[in-house]
Parts: structure tokens; sequence; C-alpha cells
């Protein structure tokens, strides 16, 4: 791994995609959004009329659909985006319909491997900040900067609310740690800020002066 990797993990509505486009903007580094590739998987799988529930099935559409990664820079933040038989969703992926699937197809091991190779492929845009559940310790464990993001529950629900999204993250968060693939943990030398308390603003200000501290001394 020549180019940078700024892990940014998390649970649900911990502020990981908001924090991680900040410092990713703040940086010049390349924005990537693991749970949008997940996301996509989960709304092709729906337009394809495959069950989320048969993890034999999701696999094999897993295998099978046609992608590419493709990466675009809106308003001086680049990113990358996982294009499907040439395009990208970015609106049906947010759906109710997709979140309430995402973490069923999330959990088939088959499915976290193929994420994993294609998430670690992102390195060829150049230094990244990647957010997800399982960077640190899953896609890129080499890394040297590590964050896990996290709030109180009745922070990160008020959080959802906010954004007309209902979830049960109680659930959500027992799932994606117990599942047997890639579990959601702290990865072994991450960075653990809870941010119940905080704006986005100091939130990715802690983690860009951790970052720019590190940077300095690896210099010297």
């Amino acid at each position: 791994m020549k180019n940078i990797v700024i892990a940014i993990d998390g649970t649900s509505a911990s502020g990981k995609s908001t924090n991680a486009r900040l410092v990713a903007r703040a940086l010049g580094y390349v924005y990537v959004d693991t749970g949008a590739m997940y996301r996509t998987l989960a709304w092709y799988c729906l337009r394809k009329r495959i069950d989320v529930d048969n993890a034999r099935a999701v696999a094999a559409a897993c295998r099978k659909w046609k992608t590419k990664l493709d990466c675009v820079e809106t308003d001086g933040l680049r990113a990358v985006r996982l294009l499907v038989d040439g395009g990208f969703p970015e609106k049906e992926i947010r759906t109710p319909e997709t979140a309430a699937a995402v973490s069923h197809v999330a959990a088939v091991p088959p499915v976290r491997k193929w994420m994993k190779q294609t998430q670690r492929s992102c390195i060829q845009f150049g230094d990244l900040v990647m957010e997800g559940r399982d960077i640190g310790t899953n896609v890129f464990p080499e890394t040297d900067y590590k964050f896990y993001l996290d709030a109180q529950l009745e922070e990160r629900s008020r959080r959802r609310a906010a954004d007309g999204v209902s979830e049960n993250l109680a659930a959500r968060d027992q799932r994606d740690s117990q599942r047997a693939a890639a579990p959601l943990m702290i990865a072994l030398g991450a960075k653990v800020i809870n941010n119940s308390n905080l704006t986005s603003e100091q939130t990715s200000g802690m983690i860009l002066a951790e970052i720019r501290e590190r940077l300095t001394a690896e210099k010297r």
C-alpha cells in the first residue's frame, strides 16, 4: 500500500459520512463511501426481485452483476462510485426499502469478500479517506490512520429521525457486531471518538489534527 488510507469506521448515524467528506475535502484525498457499495448491491437485489434473506442467491448476484469503479469530482470533492451497468443509482440506494435490506446483504460472507477486493482496488485513485464498518479491521488493516466514531444511541436515533429515516439502530448495531464475516469492532490502534456532544466540525477537526501530527512526525 503506497498511498495513504484513512479508515473511518463506526456505528450507524455516528457521523462517518459527514466527517469523512470533511476530512477528504480538507486534505484533498479521495472519498470512498463503502456503505454506498453495499446499498448498491441491496438495491440491485431488490430490483432483480432477489430475496435478500437468501444468502446463496445474494452471493450469486454479487458474482454476476456488471460493475465498474469510477472517480468523479463534485464541488471540489473527489469521490469513488460503484457503477452498475454503466450507471450510478444515487437516489435509489437511499430509499427506506434499500436501507432495510442492506444489513442482510452485508452479512453474506462472499459479498464481504467481493467488497473487500473491490474496496482495496480504490487505492488506484490515490490517497483515500474510506468510511465504513470494517475498514480498519478488514479492508485496510495495515493502515496507520484508523478512527472509530460512536455516539450515544439516543443521539444517533435523533440524527436518523432528523434525516427523516426510521431505523431500529439497536437492532442494526447487534446485526453488525454479531455477523460472522468482518463484524463491526474497534480496530487495533484506532482512535475512538464519541461525538455525542460534538459538532461535525469539531469531530473532523480532531481527526485532522491527529492525521497532520502523524504526517509531520513521519517527515522528520
